[in-house]
């Protein structure tokens, strides 16, 4: 009978507090998510322009790049204006199904982001160690199929998790989220119920996404250096390891904020609540802001198309 005295069964709606530890300063943290959020879209929303309008840049790289740059928008809109409501408006009530919901597409986009990362970092791969048959292997047929694979894999990893919270947990000891957004495990731990089976479940998606994309991706960076210092001519080498800064460096701030926001909700107890909750709303915010800005300073070819457009605009 306690059960039904101490927990919340089915309920309608939680409650998202935002930062805790950090309410009553809430409002000033919103300000630099904000500007974070409005350069992440304008930002990608640029590249799409870029890349869809010149012909030139319609190479397996670049719609590469420009599947990243919609799964940013995608992953920073379904977590900042909620955020930003909370901050701002103490509107903190979400409704459960549309918690599952955010919950499903942050889940998705990451995964998604992982996979076109992967991808990114194959497709260099085979343009360094194989140049003379990158084309005939990175056809616009296998780019489509690619894009299809990891958009469907990653949809058909997350749903479970959201089915295995709809179908087993039903108890809740508070329906208050200590978030400001509904992640997997911070709505898991709410429950009154077993949730072993949630927690394996979860730790199998992200380390057969996450693990197996960072060895694949470490691998395939290892063979493009060794490719690249074995080139004769020095600027050969230059050239070639040009090409792959930017992605070495949208990899390493991904991956590492993400096994820490990871790690954190699972094993980091001793971590302040407000520390945790601060990287893990960096942890969406800053690829979507800082992909753009690497990819147009280090990427020549969108660097002047980038120039061309803002100096066009000066001559009018």
């Amino acid at each position: 009978m306690s059960i039904y005295n101490t927990t919340v069964f089915m309920p309608s709606e939680f409650t998202l507090i935002g930062i805790p530890g950090l309410e009553s300063v809430q409002c000033w943290v919103g300000i630099p998510f904000c500007a974070m959020y409005l350069m992440a879209m304008i930002g990608n929303s640029l590249l799409l322009i870029i890349i869809k309008s010149e012909h030139s840049l319609h190479q397996p790289m670049y719609i590469f790049l420009g599947m990243l740059g919609v799964t940013d928008i995608a992953l920073s809109t379904s977590i900042v204006p909620k955020m930003l409501g909370i901050f701002w408006f103490h509107v903190p009530e979400i409704h459960f199904d549309c918690c599952l919901l955010q919950m499903w597409v942050i889940h998705t986009f990451q995964d998604i982001e992982s996979g076109i990362l992967l991808a990114m970092a194959l497709d260099r791969y085979v343009a360094i160690c194989y140049p003379l048959r990158h084309a005939a292997i990175f056809s616009h047929q296998l780019v489509t199929q690619i894009a299809a694979m990891v958009t469907l894999r990653a949809a058909i990893l997350v749903t479970p998790c959201l089915i295995l919270i709809k179908i087993r947990l039903q108890f809740y000891h508070t329906t208050v989220i200590s978030h400001s957004y509904c992640e997997h495990m911070a709505v898991v731990k709410l429950a009154a119920e077993n949730i072993r089976v949630n927690k394996i479940y979860g730790l199998f998606v992200a380390f057969t996404v996450a693990g197996l994309h960072i060895v694949l991706i470490t691998l395939s960076y290892i063979q493009i250096f060794i490719t690249v210092f074995l080139l004769p001519q020095k600027e050969a080498r230059l050239k070639a390891f040009n090409t792959c800064v930017a992605h070495i460096c949208v990899f390493l701030q991904f991956y590492s904020l993400g096994f820490f926001s990871f790690f954190a909700h699972r094993f980091g107890s001793h971590i302040p609540p407000y520390i945790h909750i601060l990287f893990s709303s960096t942890y969406l915010l800053v690829p979507p802001f800082l992909n753009p800005l690497v990819y147009g300073a280090k990427t020549k070819q969108i660097r002047v198309h980038i120039v061309k457009i803002f100096c066009s605009k000066n001559l009018l």
